[in-house]
């Protein structure tokens, strides 16, 4: 499985593809593989995400989960750039609770693609899973201005 690796200002984020999908986004992958084209538009796209350049990713994304996870992943994805949704207002629309859906965001393996940065709790920010935890999740949501409080 082919993996890419780029500098951030969350750290080095290494991507990872397979059969023309993103599968993977993490914090501890060293790169591997053959440079492949969707791996090479990944990096570019990931670099103007950091630079302002560009607010939504454009990648054929294939991220592993059970139905729920993937429903969570999709609803995510649907948040615009700068705003944010609750967990239970993701679960509410998914007709399930807030806790499954808060899951499914501690599982997303294609963070900061599938933004779940921009899923908060209702009394506060909430968790984040990947390197840095809330740390990184506030910095995500300073670059977006998705979190007035924090601005």
């Amino acid at each position: 499985m082919p993996v890419i690796v780029v500098d951030s200002p969350v750290g080095r984020l290494g991507i990872a593809e397979r059969d023309g999908a993103i599968i993977r986004v993490s914090w501890s992958a060293a790169p591997d593989g053959a440079l492949t084209a969707l791996l090479t538009e990944a990096a570019r796209q990931m670099a103007a995400y950091f630079a302002g350049e560009i607010e939504t990713f454009d990648l054929p994304l294939d991220p592993d989960g059970n139905d729920l996870e993937r429903q969570v992943f999709g609803a995510m994805r649907a948040i615009p750039y700068g705003q944010t949704r609750t967990y239970g207002e993701i679960a509410k629309d998914l007709g399930t609770y807030g806790q499954p859906v808060g899951q499914a965001c501690g599982a997303n393996p294609i963070p900061v693609i599938i933004p779940c940065h921009r899923v908060l709790s209702a009394t506060g920010l909430g968790g984040y899973s990947g390197q840095g935890g809330v740390e990184t999740k506030i910095a995500l949501l300073k670059l977006e201005g998705g979190y007035p409080l924090l601005l």
